[in-house]
């Protein structure tokens, strides 16, 4: 299988945030799900990606072509769906239109009406009418009329209500239902991922801290319940992120079988995607 995403050091330094040698790889035929709390990294890495932001040393691959030198050819197939800030409000959809789809060779107008009359967007509407939820609805139509093969969108649903986000994710996985394509889909928002993501990519503090397939995350890690007075220092070492109180203790942990045996009577509960990035920041485990 190819990978559609290749980074390799990449190192971005402003006055008061740097990327410190990001390095990850994504199979084509994958929804990655790009995680992190808000102001870790996650914008910079796309900005970095897209060519929008000069990176400082490292290498960027997409669609096995080194960015650098083929910035052109490689941005015709990517579409690109940001929370905000590149949409002119002061336009009318179809002038936005006719700016944007100079840009792409493959621009395809059956594809951008077809998604147009399906959002029910009107485009002698000026932009700045447009809800936030239409807007998101716009760009995507846009990301999706020039038959991208790879769609990189940051935060797309931040401040959607969730009818809107459900109807995004039905879009994207239509949008997968046709080999070879690609959702690289940046979000602290975890929610939407627990429920199609394939792999998840998380950053902190502008460090990748793991790079996993989702299923397998979600069955490593559980929540484990119990009596504080059973929790030790040796018990301890076994917990990703672990809080006490008066009435027990409640941790997370991918060590269950080694904890069954040091602590006896527990409760094992699932968790999800928010709770082992919250584990990982509140443990202090990023900085071990």
């Amino acid at each position: 299988m190819k990978n559609v995403i290749e980074i390799s050091g990449l190192n971005k330094t402003y006055e008061k945030f740097a990327l410190t040698d990001i390095s990850f790889s994504i199979p084509e035929g994958c929804i990655v799900g790009f995680i992190g709390l808000n102001g870790q990294g996650k914008t910079t890495t796309i900005r970095s990606m897209l060519g929008l932001s000069q990176k400082d040393s490292g290498q960027i691959s997409i669609f096995g072509m080194d960015l650098d030198e083929d910035s052109r050819q490689i941005k015709d197939r990517i579409g690109v769906v940001f929370d905000e800030g590149y949409l002119y409000d002061s336009l009318k959809i179809r002038e936005m239109k006719s700016i944007i789809s100079k840009a792409y060779s493959n621009w395809d107008d059956s594809s951008y009406y077809k998604y147009l009359n399906k959002f029910s967007l009107d485009e002698n509407q000026k932009i700045a009418t447009l809800s936030k939820g239409m807007k998101m609805k716009f760009a995507l139509t846009l990301a999706l009329s020039h038959h991208a093969e790879l769609l990189i969108m940051d935060e797309p649903t931040s401040g959607l209500d969730p009818l809107v986000r459900k109807e995004l994710m039905e879009i994207l996985n239509d949008f997968m239902k046709v080999g070879g394509k690609g959702v690289f889909y940046s979000s602290h928002i975890t929610s939407d991922l627990d429920k199609f993501a394939d792999i998840i990519v998380f950053i902190n503090k502008g460090q990748i801290v793991f790079v996993e397939d989702k299923d397998s995350l979600l069955d490593s890690y559980v929540r484990v319940k119990g009596d504080k007075a059973l929790i030790n220092e040796e018990s301890k070492k076994y917990f990703l992120s672990l809080k006490e109180s008066d009435y027990g203790f409640s941790g997370i942990t991918e060590r269950l079988d080694e904890l069954n045996h040091l602590i006896p009577g527990i409760i094992v509960e699932r968790i999800n995607i928010e709770d082992i990035m919250l584990a990982y920041v509140e443990g202090g485990s990023l900085d071990a």
